[in-house]
């Protein structure tokens, strides 16, 4: 029997508690008194939602038959999330508890025009810099997610250092980092992952444009949200068009499921096109469901969906 190749994905793990206002919020604020806002929102649906970039890769990368291995920090609530991963038989190797903090959390509320107000805790997040990848085993494969500046750094270094190759996914955390040590990220990565935005927001930091860094990348993929993704590699570029939804209930967690399916073809040599294939049809299955880890699926089940899609051997 082949063992699965351990990826260790490096992210947040967080709470996202979600709430619906059934009104519109500039109802309830009087302009020109801002600068004294005081103002009492009653919800009737709320919701309670596993997420995190690290939780939501690897919940994904699991159900495909993958071997992740989550490093990430949670804080003195978070027996319940390490619980869920550990239920479903994700490696719990580099997940580490931050005495005296909370796991991250993120409060939305949304109207009935999709306006949202957002309150973002980062708790234990901001403390992962405490994880050494150098010290856990057997990694094939890697990614740095969007988790706190100081943690990507030292994740993305250690990567480098023990030679393991790594996807650099900046994502959200791109603020907090200046163009110099943009650079200096993707220069350790063997693989970039950006949407069209972030993409943009390289571009500006840097005064680089995104494509001039692919030469020195095994590939550097951008995702173009409903037109699909852009691959450049070898000195090629691939369109890869997106996979149709049933439904379109939630983009939460849509990249995150895109970034399983990328990481499952490379640990399995696929061609990058191959496994970014792969991706857009998670990202599809995702977006049917609310939140970033609802969606179900087997192995054997996505195996059929991606040649009946894709017509191509798994």
């Amino acid at each position: 029997m082949t063992l699965e190749p351990r990826v260790l994905i490096c992210g947040s793990m967080a709470f996202d508690m979600i709430c619906v206002f059934p009104g519109r919020f500039g109802e309830h604020i009087v302009p020109g008194a801002t600068h004294k806002i005081n103002v009492s929102f009653l919800v009737e649906n709320m919701r309670r939602e596993f997420g995190g970039c690290a939780g939501n890769i690897a919940y994904s990368l699991k159900m495909l038959g993958g071997a992740p291995v989550i490093c990430a920090t949670v804080g003195d609530d978070g027996n319940e999330y390490r619980e869920r991963m550990a239920g479903f038989g994700i490696a719990l190797d580099a997940l580490t508890h931050v005495p005296g903090t909370l796991t991250a959390n993120c409060h939305i509320t949304t109207d009935l025009d999709d306006n949202q107000i957002t309150s973002f805790h980062a708790g234990a997040m901001f403390q992962s810099q405490r994880i050494d990848v150098t010290n856990v085993d057997n990694i094939a494969l890697g990614i740095v997610a969007p988790d706190g500046r100081d943690g990507m750094f030292r994740h993305a270094r250690g990567f480098a250092a023990k030679k393991v190759p790594f996807i650099f996914d900046p994502g959200q955390a791109m603020p907090a980092f200046s163009g110099d040590e943009i650079v200096e990220l993707i220069g350790m990565a063997d693989y970039l992952s950006v949407n069209d935005y972030e993409a943009e927001m390289i571009a500006q930091k840097t005064g680089r444009s995104i494509e001039s860094f692919a030469p020195a990348l095994k590939a550097l993929i951008v995702t173009l949200g409903a037109q699909g993704s852009r691959v450049y590699t070898q000195g090629k570029i691939v369109d890869v068009p997106v996979v149709p939804a049933a439904t379109l209930v939630d983009p939460t967690g849509c990249g995150d499921a895109f970034r399983a399916g990328l990481l499952y073809g490379i640990a399995h040599q696929w061609s990058v096109e191959k496994a970014c294939k792969l991706g857009s049809l998670l990202g599809s299955i995702k977006i049917s469901e609310r939140g970033g880890q609802n969606h179900r699926f087997t192995p054997d089940e996505i195996r059929t969906r991606f040649t009946e899609v894709w017509r191509e051997a798994w």
